[in-house]
């Protein structure tokens, strides 16, 4: 047994001892009918001055320390009471744990105190009945009877994972009628790898003047956050368990995490109430029907929800209600989609482009060099994929065929680039937004201020543009083995060649991203200088070559 070391035991005997019955007591922190699994799985130990009728010291602890802390908390109430009590020792401690009253008469018989036994402590219980009353009289995050399956309900939607096609002015209706609610408009949120959820806005008047305010003034915080608070609806948001990583790293994606790291939030927003995070029984059944209905309806519209055109669909549900007072067992939902309100919405954002701006993009001789399309931190890499994994790749990721490819060699010579989640979707979003990739090549360019040649490695868009994604100097070894290595497989492949765009730049795979971790496979044709036909780039005084 652990015992005070001498040193410890002759300062304690200094404190002056008082005439007083000391209680304490070491209990869990909730009471048994408490509903709540976040706070409190630790126990609370108590010190009081059954005397004076005071509390002396107070600690919480997880269940699983051992008996030291209920010492540890002792020497605290009789060193450095709370106040307005003075540090002392007592003539006699009251416990009723056997185990903890051998304990502590083991560990403080230096100390000339009394260990005795109760069956019962009459202050302490008074204080552990308040505490009680206390957890008891708070209001659950959710009903109790609706906690585990809306809790179910929300991990199959982020395993289903509508962000990843539908975006936000995309809005789904969910025809309920009951509980005094029409038509939930459903908007999802997470398409830019940064907030996911769904907002379920009880009107849609309410969904379009957010919109519209938040277009007003998208620089000012104070006006952002008086029209987050105007908005009518109940919502479903997704977070990190681990809240110390939450500043760390901006570029981390909730989406790269495990199950077992992502925690559910539902809420209501209103303009009168505000932001609750708390669900009433009514609430709980209208967001659990809303959830299952939009389960049911990307399950089994998925293939049409990922085109590019928002389609219009609509199908009727029958869902069952969970175990309530309700009388009701079963209720008929009808889910749409709301392709005309999209556009409204995408017009209200400006997302239309002007005509004339599309013509200039789209002409075969617009030839100048941009190099905003690869993110500046991306890993790059010049590697080959095996026919094996290509077939996987195919079937698993975004996939962009260039023709038949003959099966030659090792494999599919593939420029790679890793970036983070949200930066891949957008690379991604942008080449099949004008029309896909048609070449990867590397071309001569120069540096006339201090003599350095580059070897540029350029994408070309269907619609003739050119991206740079690489430079490398002309005498890095490793960069001029590489492309030996990838002249060679273009040669066996016939000029056929792909660009993987990858995710996990920040995470656990930064530089050997896993099948997981691609997100898109653009196959494309391999084209020498001569083939592209624009000769040697210059670098500008701009630090852009032209």
């Amino acid at each position: 047994m652990t015992s005070f070391n001498r040193s410890t035991s002759r300062r304690l005997k200094k404190l002056p001892q008082i005439p007083s019955v000391w209680e304490g007591d070491r209990r869990p922190l909730s009471s048994p009918n408490h509903y709540s699994d976040s706070e409190a799985k630790g126990e609370c130990i108590l010190w009081v001055d059954y005397s004076q009728g005071i509390v002396r010291g107070m600690d919480v602890v997880a269940s699983d320390i051992g008996p030291e802390a209920i010492v540890r908390t002792l020497m605290q109430a009789m060193e450095h009471p709370q106040s307005p009590a003075r540090p002392a020792r007592p003539q006699r401690i009251v416990v009723k744990d056997r185990e903890i009253q051998f304990y502590l008469r083991g560990v403080l018989q230096d100390l000339d105190i009394a260990i005795d036994y109760a069956p019962e402590l009459p202050l302490i219980d008074e204080l552990f009945r308040g505490f009680t009353d206390i957890l008891d009289s708070q209001t659950p995050d959710l009903p109790p009877q609706y906690a585990q399956i809306l809790r179910e309900k929300a991990f199959a939607i982020w395993q289903a994972a509508p962000w990843e096609f539908l975006e936000e002015q995309q809005i789904l209706s969910i025809e309920i009628n009951k509980w005094d609610v029409g038509t939930l408009y459903a908007s999802v949120m997470g398409m830019l790898g940064m907030e996911y959820g769904i907002l379920f806005y009880r009107s849609e008047e309410s969904l379009k003047q957010f919109r519209a305010a938040v277009l007003t003034d998208e620089e000012s915080t104070e006006h952002l956050e008086e029209a987050f608070l105007k908005q009518d609806c109940l919502f479903l948001t997704f977070e990190s368990s681990d809240e110390t990583d939450e500043d760390e790293d901006e570029e981390n994606d909730l989406a790269d995490l495990p199950l077992s790291e992502i925690d559910p939030t539902f809420g209501n927003i209103h303009p009168l109430e505000g932001l609750r995070s708390v669900l009433y029984d009514e609430e709980a059944l209208i967001i659990f029907v809303a959830i299952e209905s939009l389960i049911r309806f990307i399950r089994d519209h998925r293939r049409q929800l990922h085109e590019d055109i928002f389609p219009l669909l609509s199908r009727r549900y029958r869902i069952s209600l969970p175990q309530s007072e309700e009388a009701t067992k079963s209720l008929p939902v009808t889910v749409s989609t709301m392709p005309q309100l999209a556009a409204e919405l995408e017009e209200m954002a400006g997302f239309d482009v002007d005509d004339e701006e599309s013509e200039n993009l789209d002409s075969p001789n617009f030839q100048s060099l941009q190099d905003d399309l690869i993110p500046e931190d991306s890993f790059l890499s010049l590697g080959v994929v095996s026919w094996e994994m290509l077939e996987y790749l195919r079937k698993g990721v975004s996939y962009h065929s260039a023709g038949e490819i003959k099966q030659v060699g090792d494999g599919l010579p593939v420029i790679l680039i890793q970036t983070s989640r949200p930066k891949a979707k957008t690379v991604i979003e942008r080449i099949e937004a004008i029309g896909g990739l048609r070449a990867i090549c590397f071309n001569p360019g120069a540096d006339p201020f201090d003599g350095d040649r580059y070897d540029l490695g350029l994408l070309q868009t269907q619609n003739g543009e050119l991206f740079l994604f690489g430079e490398f100097l002309d005498e890095d070894p490793i960069h001029v083995e590489a492309r030996k290595k990838w002249n060679q497989r273009c040669k066996n492949t016939l000029g056929y060649c792909g660009l993987i765009i990858a995710k996990g730049l920040t995470g656990a795979s930064r530089g050997n991203p896993q099948l997981r971790d691609m997100m898109a496979l653009f196959e494309a044709r391999s084209l020498s200088p001569k083939d592209l036909g624009i000769g040697t780039l210059q670098l500008m005084p701009q630090l852009k070559f032209e």
